[in-house]
């Protein structure tokens, strides 16, 4: 006898959602000149710098869970509108380190507070940013992404039949 589904499964869900959240800041950004993608950097970039990091492009993609390729070609694109300087690391040459320009600052700082307004208007059905249901939801967010996934093989028994 096989399950029926009785509604979406929980990872049509979490796709769902990222795709929701994508778009949203891709639109809530785009008038500041930045991606989504890009405002991750951005942010992220931001963030770290105000701890007193200069981080690799390296570094950045493990932050940000970004592929290092995409973090060096995005990177190359917010050089070339005045975001971010990119420089040789004087302890490993192989090494590119990422700096925000002040203009990339403003724009970080302004992008930042517009996606922060988003994320209030996501999480109000849950109470807003502050609220229990928001941290119990974090956390069982948190609790997935610590999860390591390994594919099995494509004519492995245990996957036939089953849907994403």
């Amino acid at each position: 006898m096989s399950k029926v589904s009785r509604g979406p499964t929980p990872g049509y869900l979490v796709w769902r959602l990222a795709n929701k959240w994508r778009v949203a800041v891709d639109r809530a950004v785009a008038p500041l000149g930045l991606t989504h993608a890009q405002y991750v950097l951005v942010a992220s970039l931001h963030g770290m710098q105000r701890t007193g990091e200069r981080p690799s492009q390296r570094q950045l993609a493990d932050r940000t869970g970004l592929e290092a390729l995409y973090v060096s070609k995005l990177a190359r694109a917010l050089e070339a509108a005045g975001r971010i300087e990119r420089t040789r690391d004087p302890r490993d040459p192989r090494a590119v380190q990422l700096v925000l320009t002040e203009q990339g600052q403003a724009v970080a700082r302004q992008a930042i507070a517009v996606v922060q307004e988003l994320l209030q208007q996501l999480l109000e059905p849950l109470g807003g940013l502050d609220a229990p249901r928001t941290r119990a939801f974090a956390d069982e967010l948190t609790t997935l992404l610590d999860t390591p996934l390994i594919p099995s093989a494509p004519n492995d028994e245990s996957t036939q039949g089953t849907t994403p």
